[in-house]
C-alpha cells in the first residue's frame, strides 16, 4: 500500500473527510445519493453550478477498489464546479462483493446516467483505482457518451496486481487482467485523454501512467513535488494545471 512510503500518510483520510464535509455544507446546490442503478452503492452525490452547466465532470473514487466512497472527495468537485461545470462523484459495489468488471459496468451506468440528464461533454476523471475505472470508459469496448477521460495516477495494466497479496480479495485472473486493462484496451475513437500522476509517486505508478500514454498514444504529465495522496489536489482549485488539463478542449 502507498501510505508505507508517504509521510504523514495515516492523517489523510481524516483531512479528506473533513474537506468533504465541510464543501457539502457549503454547497448551495447539491443532490445527494441519487440512484444510477440497483444496487445499494450505485449511488451519485451531484454538485451544479449556478448557472446552466457547461458539461459534466464524473470523479470517480480509489481506495483499490476495496475502501472509501463517494462522500470522501466531495471537495474535489470545487474546480470544474467553478469553471460551470456539474460535477458527479458516483459510488460503486467494493470488492470481494464485486468483481472488477461488474464495477466496470457500474461507473458505466453512471456515465449513462449522467449522459441522459446534461447536454455538454461528459468528462470522466478518477485517481488510482478510481483512475482505473474512468481510463476503462474511454475505452474502444464501451459504447459510452464520454467526450474526455483524464485518469489520475491510474492502475491501468492489471497484471502485476495478480502477485500482490490484495489478489486474494480482488480475485483478478488472466482472463480479468486482459480484458480490464485498460493499457491492453485502444481509446475509442473520438475520445481524447490527458494521463496524470505525481512525480513523486512510487516508481510502479509513474509505470503504469507512462504505460498507459504509450499504449493511447496520448499525453501524460508527471506532476512536481506531488505524491499519491495529494496528486488530486489540484481539482479544488479552478486554476490548477490539472483542472485546466481535465476541461481542455472542450
Amino acid at each position: 500500500m502507498n501510505g508505507a512510503f508517504i509521510p504523514g500518510a495515516e492523517d489523510y483520510p481524516a483531512r479528506w473527510a473533513w474537506r468533504a464535509a465541510a464543501f457539502r455544507a457549503a454547497c448551495r446546490r447539491a443532490e445527494l445519493d441519487l440512484p444510477y442503478g440497483p444496487a445499494p452503492r450505485e449511488r451519485l452525490d451531484l454538485f451544479l453550478p449556478e448557472g446552466a452547466p457547461r458539461g459534466v465532470v464524473a470523479f470517480v473514487h480509489g481506495g483499490y477498489w476495496l475502501a472509501l466512497g463517494k462522500a470522501d472527495w466531495s471537495h474535489l468537485a470545487a474546480g470544474p464546479l467553478a469553471q460551470g461545470y456539474a460535477v458527479a462523484l458516483p459510488g460503486y459495489t467494493l470488492a470481494p462483493e464485486a468483481r472488477l468488471a461488474g464495477i466496470t459496468a457500474e461507473i458505466a451506468r453512471a456515465c449513462r446516467f449522467l449522459a441522459a440528464r446534461f447536454t455538454g461533454p461528459l468528462v470522466v476523471t478518477g485517481h488510482s483505482a478510481g483512475g482505473h475505472l474512468a481510463a476503462r470508459m474511454g475505452c474502444a469496448d464501451l459504447d459510452l457518451p464520454v467526450a474526455r477521460v483524464v485518469p489520475v495516477s491510474p492502475l491501468a495494466e492489471l497484471g502485476p496486481l495478480m502477485a500482490t497479496t490484495m489478489n486474494a480479495t480482488l480475485k483478478i485472473d488472466a482472463a480479468e487482467a486482459a480484458s480490464e486493462s485498460p493499457a491492453r484496451l485502444p481509446l475509442r475513437p473520438g475520445v481524447t485523454a490527458h494521463v496524470w500522476v505525481g512525480a513523486e509517486e512510487r516508481p510502479a505508478f509513474l509505470w503504469q501512467a507512462r504505460t498507459l500514454s504509450e499504449e493511447w498514444s496520448c499525453a501524460w504529465t508527471p506532476e512536481p513535488l506531488r505524491h499519491h495522496f495529494d496528486v488530486v489536489e489540484g481539482l479544488e482549485r479552478p486554476d490548477s494545471p490539472l483542472c485546466r488539463t481535465l476541461l481542455a478542449g472542450l
